[in-house]
Formats: structure tokens, C-alpha cells, sequence
């Protein structure tokens, strides 16, 4: 029989360390609004496009911030075993921050800085903090597919110190300044980064002298057991077998396809993407990091979404990636916009869980970031000379999303980020930063997939410069030829579109002039929908069609739902329509 007194002993013990865990995500949420309040770039200032987090010696992910992006987080958790390659523990002093944009090392491509820092105490080493953030600029073609190798891409930064023991390396900002177009806001980032580890660090010194800790190995064999423990028992409750989806990318020379076969076994869950397209000549081409990365996050928020995130509870998601595929890209390939290819992983990911676990999944989404990267002044209207004006030079890039798909109980959500996260840019933080007006900004009717639960609506967006003076968009879009697909018999999301305000279409991708006098006009796509339409309920939809977001002609012809002049369900008239599954 257990001794009573040793068991009670553990229990709070088991209290105590569970207590120091969520105090640790704390510490590290603290870090990533340090960022938040200090950063240069409305990309993380506005947007959120970042990620924090807290390692061990052995660079394994003990805890993540909330705020972040599974790009970000994923990634980074990889990257950090590489900066303690070049940089041994043994060898860090007190004072150093460590920096890389290797899309390779890091997150997937030049625009993401990822900073290294250790933190000590007692004038020992304890931890390691880390953090990812998307900056404007990076120099090269900036952000966008045109690039046929990486080093067209922008300044390639190896892992370096970016200080040592507190001093600024002169020699590295001296690069970065004269390498980017916006030299300052690439430097004050870079400080920023650097203030927010240094913020977790101080805390997780007032957390250890608290709680009387001499090491963080202790806590941290706890997290990484109960976390691997906890995935892998719900794994064990899995269907188990092989199940596989593909799903389609406009791409950019010829269409893309992903595909994957999902294995889930007792413990783990393997997935093999044999069979996806090869690479590209331009920029959207995938580093493997960034592929596991969003693999892995479409696995978890399905099979552990209350399991932390770390490096044990992602350790049960194995990918085989094979090499020559868009989703393997070695080094020199284009890289820039690899999110519109990886964000498209967690909707493949769903639709081989789909088979399995049907009710626990969503209907594909818009997916792909909405994010234009846009440029004026000389470098794209040449200078001004007498009767040209020019807007002044600057470059700025807005975070937009469409909707997501619909879930099996809910509807989807109108314009938001998913897989990504990042937070919808307010217009006024953008007409702030650059000489552009947003004249249009609202949800888009009718591009919510039809279904049981409906697919969230995208938005419409019309963009000026002052005056509606020239300017350039690099177009980053997706999901124009290939709409985001509905699951159990629910219709498509609506597919987007780029345009002109005076009527001609635009490439969905590359580097495009906004004649003066003219606006750009972008149709964010929606998300699909789950489920048959015809079992909507009829007053779902009236309350769609009174707001606007669904139309009459829409309600009677795919929901199958009359509304008399007042905008009330006709019922007898919807019974009948759906009875004989006539529409108009």
C-alpha cells in the first residue's frame, strides 16, 4: 500500500511544477509583448508576425509565447540547435544576442529575423531565449516571387553576433543600414528583438530565484514527459491506418500540387508528401523547415490542441519530405513567399484526417495570406519633373485575410488568419506608415461557401496612393483558380481575384504598376462549407441575407430558402423548395 504521506508529497510536488510551467509561458509572453511594444515594422507592431520562446541548454522548446505564428514558433524551435552548432553554450557570455535569416536555419525566408540569446544567472548559463519577427525590408527585389535565386532575395545574414556582451557589433549594422530601404526600422527591429529576450531572461531569473531553482532540467523533463505522454495517448485514440488528400495552389509558372499520405500508427502520426510538384524557378518554393512547421500545427489542432506547445508534444508528427519537391527547397531556390505554398498544409492535413476524424476538422480556408507588399516614389515612377508628381519612396506591407472554412457545428470565421494567426492591420496603421489610402475595407457577399455551417466571408479592398498617385503591389495571392474546396457536401468558397479599379485583371503574383488615376482592387476569397446547404437553417440564412453577406438570388438557389419582401422564411415555399431539390 502507498506510503499516505509520500504520495501527498508528490502531489504537491507535481502542483508546484505544473505552477512553474504555466508561470514559464508567462515569462515568455512577456518577452513577445516586449517585442510587440518596441518593434520598428507594423508587420509585428500591428500584425503580431512573430514568435517567442524559452529552450534548454540542449536547445529542445520548453514553452512558447501565445502571441505568434506556427511559421514562426515551428520553425524557430528547429533553428536554435543551429545556432548552438556555431555558437556552443560554453562559448556565450553574458551581454551576446545571436542572429540569422537563413531561410534554411531559420523560418523559411530572408524577411524573418530570428535572435538567439542566453540567459544567465549567477554568471551561469541557464537557458536560452528566442524569437522570429517579419521585418519590412530586407533589401534585393523585396518581398515578392520575382526572384530566380535566393540571393536575389535580399541581405543573406548568417548566424553572427549581432552583440557581444552588450556592445553593439558595429560591422553588422553598418551591413544591415546600407542593405535595406528602410534602414531604420531594420535597426531599431533588430534592437527590439534583442530588449525582448533580454525581458524574458530577466524574468526567468526572478522566476528561479523565487522558486529556488539551481537549474531548469528538472522542469524541463517534466514538460517534455507529461507533453509527450499527453500526445501520444491521444494519438492512441485514432482511427488507425493511412489516408490521403492533395489539394491544389495556383502557383506561379503552372499550377501546384500538394499531396500527402498520413499515417497514423499506436504513438505517432507520419506523414509522406511523395508525389507534390517539383520546385519553382520563383519564389515559392518551400524550405523544409517551414514545411514541418505547418504540417505539424495541422496535425495538432486537430489531434492535441490543449497539449502546449514544445518540443516534445510535436515530437510524435514525423515528416518524410522527399527531395526535388516544391516542399523541400535546397539551397539557392526562391524562397521569399513561401508561405502561399506552406500555409495550404494544415487544410491538407485536415483532409486526410477528414477520412478518420471527420467531425474535428474544418473545411479548407483562404489560407494563403493577403498580404501586398506595396512600393512607390522613384524607384517605380522614375523622378518627379514638371508636371509629374511622384509619391514619396516607401515600402509597406499590409496583413489581410479571407475567411476560414466552415466547422462541423460553427461557421467559419469572416476575414481572419488561419493557419497563421497574424492579426488584421487597422487601415490607419498602414495610411500612417505610407503615402496610400485604403478607400474600401468590408466583407465580401457571397463568398462564404454554402453548407450546413457556412464558410467565413472574405473582403473587399481598394487601395490608392495620395492623390491616387502611381504605385507598384508585388502580388503575393492565391486561391484565384483553385477556391478554398467545402467537406461532407458543402459548396466552394468563393476564389479571389486582382484587379484594377478601371476593370483589368492582374496577375494573382509579381511585380505590377498601379497606373496614376487608378486603384487596386482585391477580392479575398472565402471558405468552404461543411455539410449539405439544404439542411442550413432557414433562419441562418435570413439573418445572412438581412446583414448583407448572402444574397436573395444566393439563399433561394443554393440554400434553397425563400424569403418573403419583408425578409422572413416563407416556409411553406422553402419546404416545397427543398422537398423537390429545385432551385433557381
Amino acid at each position: 500500500m502507498p506510503d499516505p504521506i509520500t504520495s501527498a508529497s508528490d502531489q504537491l510536488a507535481a502542483i508546484q511544477r505544473q505552477i512553474m510551467w504555466n508561470r514559464l509561458i508567462a515569462v515568455v509572453e512577456e518577452q513577445a509583448q516586449t517585442m510587440i511594444r518596441t518593434a520598428f515594422s507594423t508587420t509585428v507592431r500591428e500584425a503580431g508576425d512573430l514568435s517567442a520562446g524559452i529552450f534548454d541548454l540542449k536547445g529542445r522548446m520548453l514553452a512558447q509565447a501565445v502571441t505568434g505564428t506556427p511559421g514562426h514558433v515551428n520553425s524557430m524551435m528547429e533553428s536554435v540547435g543551429h545556432f548552438i552548432k556555431k555558437f556552443p553554450v560554453d562559448v556565450m557570455k553574458e551581454g551576446d544576442h545571436y542572429i540569422t535569416n537563413d531561410p534554411w536555419l531559420g523560418t523559411g525566408h530572408l524577411h524573418d529575423l530570428t535572435v538567439v540569446t542566453p540567459a544567465f544567472r549567477g554568471g551561469k548559463c541557464i537557458g536560452l531565449f528566442a524569437n522570429t519577427a517579419h521585418v519590412i525590408d530586407v533589401g534585393g527585389l523585396g518581398m515578392g516571387p520575382e526572384g530566380r535565386s535566393v540571393f536575389e532575395e535580399g541581405i543573406y545574414i548568417p548566424i553572427v553576433r549581432c552583440f557581444e556582451q552588450g556592445k553593439p557589433n558595429e560591422t553588422f549594422f553598418d551591413f544591415i543600414r546600407v542593405g535595406s530601404r528602410t534602414p531604420i526600422e531594420l535597426e531599431g527591429d533588430v534592437y527590439s528583438l534583442c530588449a525582448c529576450n533580454d525581458a524574458g531572461a530577466r524574468r526567468l531569473v526572478q522566476m528561479m530565484d523565487e522558486f529556488q531553482m539551481d537549474s531548469l532540467d528538472p522542469l524541463a523533463e517534466f514538460i517534455f514527459e507529461a507533453s509527450l505522454r499527453a500526445t501520444e495517448a491521444q494519438i492512441a485514440k485514432l482511427p488507425k491506418g493511412t489516408w490521403s488528400s492533395d489539394i491544389s495552389s495556383d502557383g506561379y509558372e503552372a499550377p501546384v500540387t500538394l499531396k500527402a499520405a498520413l499515417t497514423v500508427k499506436d504513438a505517432t502520426i507520419e506523414v509522406d508528401f511523395a508525389g507534390t510538384s517539383g520546385l519553382s524557378s520563383r519564389g515559392i518554393n518551400v524550405p523544409a523547415p517551414y514545411t514541418r512547421a505547418y504540417a505539424c500545427f495541422g496535425l495538432k489542432v486537430v489531434v492535441a490542441p490543449e497539449i502546449p506547445n514544445n518540443w516534445a508534444s510535436l515530437a510524435p508528427f514525423r515528416m518524410h519530405i522527399p527531395e526535388g519537391t516544391i516542399l523541400n527547397a535546397p539551397r539557392p531556390y526562391p524562397v521569399s513567399v513561401r508561405h502561399v505554398i506552406g500555409q495550404l498544409l494544415p487544410d491538407l492535413m485536415m483532409g486526410c484526417l477528414f477520412q478518420a476524424i471527420p467531425d474535428r476538422v474544418a473545411a479548407e480556408g483562404s489560407s494563403c495570406l493577403w498580404n501586398p507588399p506595396l512600393r512607390g516614389g522613384g524607384s517605380v515612377s522614375g523622378q518627379a519633373t514638371g508636371n509629374k508628381r511622384v509619391l514619396p519612396d516607401f515600402e509597406t506591407i499590409t496583413f489581410n485575410s479571407g475567411g476560414t472554412g466552415a466547422r462541423a457545428t460553427q461557421d467559419g470565421l469572416d476575414g481572419t488568419a488561419f493557419p497563421s494567426g497574424v492579426r488584421t492591420m487597422p487601415v490607419e496603421a498602414t495610411e500612417n506608415v505610407a503615402p496610400i489610402i485604403i478607400w474600401r475595407k468590408e466583407l465580401r457577399p457571397d463568398s462564404g461557401g454554402p453548407g450546413r455551417t457556412r464558410g467565413g466571408f472574405g473582403q473587399i479592398m481598394e487601395i490608392g496612393g495620395h492623390d491616387d498617385l502611381e504605385f507598384a503591389c508585388n502580388a503575393i495571392f492565391d486561391r484565384i483558380a483553385n477556391p478554398p474546396k467545402g467537406r461532407a457536401g458543402g459548396g466552394m468558397g468563393a476564389g479571389g481575384r486582382v484587379e484594377l479599379k478601371s476593370g483589368q485583371t492582374l496577375r494573382s503574383k509579381g511585380f505590377q504598376i498601379i497606373p496614376e488615376g487608378d486603384r487596386l482592387l482585391l477580392h479575398l476569397p472565402g471558405g468552404g462549407g461543411m455539410g449539405s446547404a439544404m439542411t442550413r437553417d432557414p433562419e441562418l440564412v435570413a439573418r445572412d441575407v438581412l446583414s448583407g453577406l448572402v444574397s436573395a438570388q444566393s439563399a433561394e438557389r443554393d440554400y434553397g430558402v425563400k424569403l418573403r419582401a419583408d425578409g422572413s422564411v416563407d416556409e411553406a415555399a422553402t419546404d416545397a423548395l427543398r422537398k423537390s431539390g429545385l432551385t433557381v
